[in-house]
């Protein structure tokens, strides 16, 4: 299972569309879309998580590879992930995309799908502020730091 931890704006979706196959994604994005039609939809947000932690718990359990496209930026959102990787003895990988505040405000308010406000973007950022103090006793196996500079080149590991 890989779970990709960044703010709105900080390119989780293109990263993640780049480098895994679509069935491999499972993005809340796409499940508020699943639920209400709008991805967009955020008072959809915990249909959505429920319906993503049920293929989440489907998928680990056939042994196959798990991208979970959320924000993620904080510890208890998390946790639940890894228990259900742990539950299933699955590998756990963060992928934190951290991009500078005001790149991913900039963004976030130009997407052509929906604009998430600037002050969400910045409660987000003090959530994986706090994160990233926290992340390494959390319980994944692996966590990779990216940022915009970096060229990232992704090769299938079995774990």
């Amino acid at each position: 299972m890989v779970v990709l931890v960044g703010v709105a704006g900080s390119g989780k979706t293109t990263f993640a569309r780049a480098h895994f196959q679509p069935t491999e994604i499972l993005s809340s994005d796409y499940f508020r879309g699943v639920v209400s039609d709008d991805e967009g939809n955020q008072e959809a947000s915990a249909d959505a998580f429920e319906l993503l932690h049920l293929v989440l718990e489907k998928r680990l359990q056939r042994g196959k590879l798990c991208v979970v496209d959320a924000t993620n930026v904080r510890a208890e959102d998390r946790s639940r992930l890894l228990a259900q990787a742990r539950k299933f003895r699955r590998a756990a990988v963060a992928l934190v995309l951290d991009i500078p505040e005001s790149v991913a405000i900039t963004r976030a308010g130009s997407r052509a799908d929906r604009i998430v406000e600037a002050e969400i973007v910045e409660r987000q950022v003090a959530d994986l502020r706090r994160s990233l103090d926290t992340l390494e006793r959390e319980g994944f196996d692996k966590i990779f730091k990216l940022n915009p500079a970096d060229r990232v080149e992704i090769r299938r590991v079995d774990c």
